[in-house]
């Protein structure tokens, strides 16, 4: 009998390295406008103006 354990655990961190690849590329490509989202939300908790950048991820609040 073959002893698999060694080759689970392997195909285990493959699947979580492809997953965590991803991961990171979907957060490069909608970080600017992840940040803008958490941004607008900032400025409407401290009810400030919310002002839009130019590109994403350059969103700011305004008094």
């Amino acid at each position: 009998m073959k002893d698999n354990h060694g080759q689970a655990l392997v195909e285990y961190l493959l699947i979580v390295a492809v997953i965590s690849v991803i991961a990171i590329g979907i957060v490069k490509l909608l970080g600017g406008y992840l940040k803008d989202t958490v941004t607008k939300t900032y400025c409407e908790l401290l009810e400030k103006n919310y002002v839009v950048g130019e590109n994403p991820g350059e969103a700011t609040c305004e008094d």
